[in-house]
């Protein structure tokens, strides 16, 4: 969708800022240097008055912004680095060659019954409710208006949905019905409920953004993601909660809740997709990734996360946050159900020029024995508080015959590095900024968006070109570094991993993989090389399938 530009802001000289050196040709960076009154003087030059107490609160993040352009200036970067303007994954010279697209085969099972009671059909996997709507023991019509109803039941204790699609779905659901007596039968999605991130546009409802300024936004049309569903046979009874402007589990109406301990936020961006799928309102859900919005919420809510590979799937009809780093994925309970979802959903679709067409070749049976699975050394090594659970993971991989090999992941500046999304972020919502607006967002602190957009402004263009020029030698070295392995495994936030990899564009399988104290889940991430989610997608189901943490559901929610 259309976003707000840019005002051609980013190229202000640091000079306006701090002193410059000029004999030298080098600039000087001082705390001394930036006070509340160089940021007021600044303002002049970009048509811009903040008030005071703004400017107190950016001062820091100014200060420290500066600091971290140091470090990238010491590195030696010859001309021929490029600057990644049209932001492609993929090294240059590397060839993706995954054969031909053939026709994927889901295991779908046929001795699926409806259970004694129909409240245990709020954890069956997406492939157990296709088997009952396929061998006609479910309506979709039944099966969509009982996640309807356990949505209203629940979501006051998750505050997880934003917008209830009832009128939508049941129109869907009784289509679909339609059609399956009609012998037309569309696929495994076929009349099967679920929810989207309310950042997709879906003509007739309101698309909030999770915003206070965007709640009463409509916009007319609907994104090719939803599209893709509808034709595949889903139904869409939901729009699930974000934390404002994909940040965060703060939204305009509250804060959502994790089902495992509704006191504790269900952590974010897709904060409502990650916690409605773990608590049993809804079968799957859409989320969004810029840098940690699948992982983090799937982590703290104990549900399976596939972030797929930048330009797999189209962002038409999304809320633009990151132009280089924004990514669509699915939310379920299991790796089968995402790689499922995910078939359904990628693809070009002639308005997101960065989508690439790849084939996706899913087996649901390998060998691990037959494969070369990385380990981040560093990131396992030592003793922290999921050490004892994430060896756990290697020792089961050891069991299932895989061959494991230690990596090392790149080390190149990358502290600076968010601030290539912030600019962005920045760019895409100037006029929240412009006008005040930013003021009616629900969190305010020092981190939090209003701030971080207001701070990101003085940062000086000829830093952000070079911030792009460390991530493209951080594609050639990433892509250097896991040359010998077919996946590799991380802890999900150890070792710099969930930054570079969000960065390079990288596909991730994030899944349960045991618990910490109270009851909370913890996680551990698959990765997999460029477009081939295929292949990760086997190992990481491999895993899951060998231990059964996908199978506990949260205790409030279940009973």
């Amino acid at each position: 969708m259309n976003t707000h530009t840019s005002k051609n802001l980013l190229n202000i000289a640091l000079g306006v800022i701090i002193g410059i050196a000029t004999a030298a040709g080098f600039f000087i960076v001082s705390e001394r240097s930036i006070t509340v009154d160089t940021i007021k003087e600044a303002e002049k030059l970009i048509d811009i008055e903040f008030t005071d107490e703004q400017r107190e609160q950016m001062l820091e993040s100014v200060i420290s912004g500066s600091q971290t352009f140091s470090a990238v200036r010491e590195l030696e970067m010859t001309n021929d680095v490029p600057f990644p303007l049209y932001f492609n994954p993929i090294p240059p010279g590397k060839r993706i060659d995954l054969g031909e697209q053939q026709d994927n085969t889901w295991n779908i099972p046929e001795n699926i019954d409806l259970p004694e009671s129909r409240a245990d059909l709020a954890f069956y996997t997406v492939h157990e409710l296709s088997s009952l709507i396929k061998n006609r023991k479910i309506t979709s019509v039944e099966l969509t208006e009982f996640f309807l109803n356990r949505m209203k039941e629940h979501n006051p204790a998750l505050e997880a949905i934003v917008t209830i699609t009832e009128e939508r779905a049941m129109e869907q659901a009784r289509k679909m019905d339609a059609e399956l007596d009609e012998g037309i039968y569309r696929g495994p999605l076929h009349g099967i409920p679920y929810g989207a991130k309310d950042l997709f546009a879906v003509e007739g409802y309101p698309t909030t953004w999770g915003a206070t300024p965007y709640k009463d936004q409509t916009i007319d049309e609907t994104a090719t993601v939803i599209k893709k569903l509808d034709e595949a046979g889903a139904v869409l009874i939901a729009k699930t909660t974000l934390g404002a402007l994909a940040y965060g589990d703060i939204w305009f109406d509250g804060r959502t809740n994790n089902p495992w301990n509704t006191d504790q936020g269900s952590s974010g961006s897709s904060a409502g997709s990650a916690s409605g799928t773990a608590a049993g309102l809804m079968p799957f859900s859409l989320g969004t990734e810029t840098l940690g919005s699948i992982v983090s919420p799937a982590t703290r809510n104990g549900v399976t996360g596939l972030r797929p590979t930048f330009g797999r799937i189209s962002r038409h009809g999304a809320m633009a946050l990151s132009w280089t780093m924004d990514k669509v994925g699915p939310i379920t309970r299991t790796v089968e159900d995402a790689a499922m979802v995910f078939d359904a959903i990628r693809g070009t679709d002639h308005y997101d020029h960065t989508v690439m067409d790849f084939p996706f070749n899913y087996n649901n049976s390998v060998d691990l024995s037959d494969m070369k699975i990385g380990y981040v050394e560093s990131a396992f090594a030592g003793d922290y508080e999921q050490s004892e659970m994430d060896n756990e993971v290697l020792d089961v991989l050891r069991s299932l015959g895989a061959e494991l090999i230690p990596i090392s992941l790149p080390e190149l500046p990358l502290n600076g590095m968010f601030n290539l999304l912030t600019a962005e972020g920045a760019a895409a919502f100037d006029e929240l900024t412009l006008t005040g607006r930013d003021s009616l967002m629900v969190w305010q602190d020092d981190n939090a968006w209003p701030n971080s957009f207001r701070s990101v402004r003085f940062m000086p263009a000829v830093e952000w070109i070079q911030l792009n020029r460390v991530r493209a030698m951080l594609i050639e070295q990433m892509d250097e570094a896991i040359a010998d392995v077919d996946v590799y495994v991380s802890p999900s936030f150890r070792g710099g991993n969930l930054l570079i990899t969000n960065l390079t564009g990288h596909p991730s399988v994030v899944l349960k993989h045991g618990f910490a104290e109270e009851n909370q889940p913890s996680s551990i991430t698959f990765m997999g090389h460029l477009f081939d989610e295929a292949r990760l997608i086997a190992v990481a189901e491999a895993y899951q399938k060998a231990t059964d943490f996908h199978n506990m559901h949260p205790p409030l929610f279940s009973e």
